[in-house]
């Protein structure tokens, strides 16, 4: 059972917006069993549309089309499915009248004639409503291929993606089940795991398939399996992965997602009534961003500060600067002080804080471009630690932001 995702716009191409929809659309047909065989983002041209639904269709069971469906002359997609599947336009009713509904509801003017345009679908199309705008979707069939067109917006594409398009492929494919389970680890590398796992790792059963996922200062082990029993399916992975858990039950901080590094956190902080607070320096806020894009942060997070310019350290937070001075701004000294005037400052009980130097350059800074010095403050001590996360910008970040989540779970943990 496989499938092609087609995008269509100049837009991806030229990377004036980053493809999202090829991942959620993705991610859901896994769940029910499609594989993706190929993703393919192509320019909003008629040649290079046709090319496409033609190759696509000796090659998959299902083709998923996004983008080129809007009201200008420049989205084409409509016209040249009427191309391939030699058909003619029809006027469709409801979705004639959901484009006065959302013109009337939500624009609050009359709509254009080329908004109108936009109820004339395929005669052969199984019309999908789209709820969230004027472009419907459109299910068609040729050679036992489903060929699916939706608009790009991705909001718009999710719901008939959910409401429309997996109902009708779980009703007329007989799938197999595919299962993942991923565990999410910290504070080793994917050489030293595999140093750890060999053995298990070379017995494993071979309908069961190990991925080594490494990102910034974290590795992702995700077991893969796919067969006709569901249950047994779900039993032999998850049996494997109980010992793959026990065997790094050090470093494992939970599974995707289940349990995020910052959900733990989350949920250590709301059992024990405690608070938290960051001071960020060389992350510039990236911390307080993850901890804030979890619902119900406010019932632990108090908020932070990004004491960029190093005059801030001592006007804003309070940091002492003969310790600046003393040891430089670029010091575990300094982190340690700017992590307990934030617990002070903020009134919490636990305190992550950053500086280092992000790069390209290092200024006027004695250490190296890579360097950061990271502290959690606590209810009863301060830890911190000095680290080199290399010379790229967004791996210095990144690897910082990743390793103080880990050092605030374990210093958690601990008391």
């Amino acid at each position: 059972m496989r499938a092609e995702i087609i995008t269509i716009g100049d837009e991806i191409l030229i990377g004036q917006i980053v493809d999202t929809n090829s991942v959620f659309i993705s991610k859901e047909l896994n769940k029910i069993g499609v594989n993706v065989y190929q993703i393919t983002s192509i320019q909003d041209d008629r040649t290079h549309i046709l090319s496409a639904l033609k190759d696509a269709n000796e090659r998959v069971d299902i083709v998923l089309v996004t983008g080129g469906l809007g009201p200008t002359k420049d989205d084409i997609t409509k016209k040249t499915f009427l191309e391939y599947f030699d058909d003619t336009l029809v006027e469709n009713k409801e979705v004639l009248e959901n484009i006065k509904h959302i013109f009337a509801s939500y624009i609050g003017r009359e709509p254009l004639p080329s908004n109108f345009e936009q109820a004339q679908v395929p005669s052969k199309a199984i019309v999908l409503n789209n709820l969230n705008g004027t472009a419907p979707g459109m299910w068609m069939e040729q050679n036992e291929t489903v060929f699916v067109s939706m608009p790009g917006v991705p909001y718009e594409m999710k719901q008939l993606m959910l409401d429309e398009v997996l109902p009708r492929i779980v009703k007329k494919f007989n799938r197999p089940f595919i299962y993942h389970k991923t565990l999410l680890t910290y504070g080793k590398g994917e050489s030293q795991i595999e140093q750890i796992i060999t053995n298990w790792e070379t017995a494993l059963p071979a309908e069961i398939k190990l991925a080594y996922l490494p990102s910034l200062g974290r590795v992702r082990l995700r077991l893969s399996s796919m067969g006709k029993d569901e249950i047994l399916l779900k039993q032999s992975v998850d049996s494997q992965m109980d010992v793959l858990h026990e065997m790094l039950k050090d470093i494992a901080v939970g599974y995707e997602d289940e349990n995020s590094i910052q959900s733990k956190i989350s949920e250590a902080l709301q059992e024990k009534g405690q608070f938290l607070s960051v001071v960020e320096s060389c992350t510039g806020g990236r911390i307080a961003s993850e901890i804030t894009e979890i619902a119900g942060s406010s019932l632990y997070f108090k908020g932070g500060l990004v004491p960029y310019a190093t005059q801030l350290k001592s006007d804003i937070l309070g940091v002492d600067p003969k310790i600046i001075d003393t040891y430089s701004v670029v010091s575990i000294e300094v982190a340690e002080e700017m992590a307990k005037k934030s617990n002070q400052l903020f009134r919490t009980e636990y305190a992550i804080s950053t500086t280092g130097i992000a790069g390209p350059t290092k200024g006027e800074a004695v250490d190296e471009v890579g360097t950061v010095c990271i502290a959690v403050a606590g209810p009863e001590r301060v830890i911190s630690e000095k680290f080199n996360f290399g010379n790229t910008r967004e791996r210095v970040i990144g690897k910082a932001v990743n390793k103080a989540f880990e050092m605030l779970l374990k210093e958690i943990s601990k008391n």
